[in-house]
């Protein structure tokens, strides 16, 4: 019998995940079907809901309803608990599964695929959002020396902090109290890659050999990651071989079986020009 799996957004016209998990099912002799679901702003309940009511055996969350499933979670994983938003659900026996696979996707990719380790790194993040309150833990679990938060809002950045403090001590602040240090990753997890708009960051902000990543994919040379390339930055990246790695997170939650990401990753790369 094919298992039923989606992802739900809005809009979501855009989204690889069909693509993705299809090319995983084929690769590892999983009989799946993966819909697209378009879900209505105020009817995601309803939706996930008529979704597993007719079988449905997990879904994938994207803008603008990851704090929705959440919400929805008979059974939230700590991952979903701290970022306060779910990216993955499973359905069991009445009950509803969460999982934030996003940060372990970031982690998998710098580490995997562009051979960068964090361990006894200097790690800085750029942005106090969502994106930014996934990464933490995983980010956190392999050692680095330190992880910074820099939002334009300080505030922002100090409140995440005091969330995070029985886990792990971050050092938070705004742009401008940057100046003087450097960091081995920065990672822009602002919204600044779909816009034009750049971040304040400070000559010297990136120690020799750094690596620059974007967390958005498939928009070519961003804001970001020109104004690292400017400042002499070699090691640059965005975001397709995190998306790919947190959907084969998923994929082995609900099937068990872990797909090679390596080809997918490739097969959805565009150059950084």
């Amino acid at each position: 019998m094919t298992d039923r799996y989606a992802v739900i957004g809005n809009p979501i016209g855009h989204s690889k995940s069909p693509l993705i998990h299809a090319a995983f099912a084929q690769a590892t002799g999983q009989d799946i079907q993966y819909t697209a679901i378009e879900g209505p702003l105020d009817g995601f309940r309803h939706t996930v809901d008529t979704f597993a009511a007719a079988g449905g055996c997990g879904i994938n969350v994207t803008i603008p309803f990851k704090m929705q499933a959440l919400e929805i979670a008979t059974d939230p994983m700590e991952s979903a608990q701290l970022a306060g938003a779910a990216n993955a659900l499973k359905f069991e026996g009445g009950r509803v599964f969460a999982q934030n696979f996003d940060g372990l996707g970031l982690v998998n990719d710098i580490q995997r695929n562009l051979g960068v380790s964090l361990a006894g790194k200097r790690v800085l993040i750029c942005g106090a959002g969502g994106a930014t309150r996934g990464a933490v833990l995983p980010i956190a679990a392999q050692k680095p020396a330190l992880i910074a938060v820099a939002n334009r809002s300080a505030d922002k950045a100090h409140a995440l902090r005091a969330d995070f403090a029985r886990h792990v001590n971050l050092q938070t602040g705004g742009y401008g109290e940057l100046v003087g240090e450097s960091f081995d990753v920065v990672l822009n997890a602002t919204s600044t890659g779909l816009s034009q708009d750049e971040l304040p960051l400070p000559e010297g902000v990136y120690a020799a050999g750094a690596l620059a990543y974007d967390l958005v994919y498939g928009k070519g040379l961003t804001p970001f990651l020109r104004q690292a390339q400017v400042r002499g930055v070699c090691h640059i990246a965005d975001g397709v071989g995190m998306l790919v790695e947190q959907a084969a997170e998923a994929f082995e939650w609900w099937r068990g079986v872990r797909p090679d990401t390596k080809p997918v990753i490739a097969r959805f790369t565009v150059p950084l020009v």
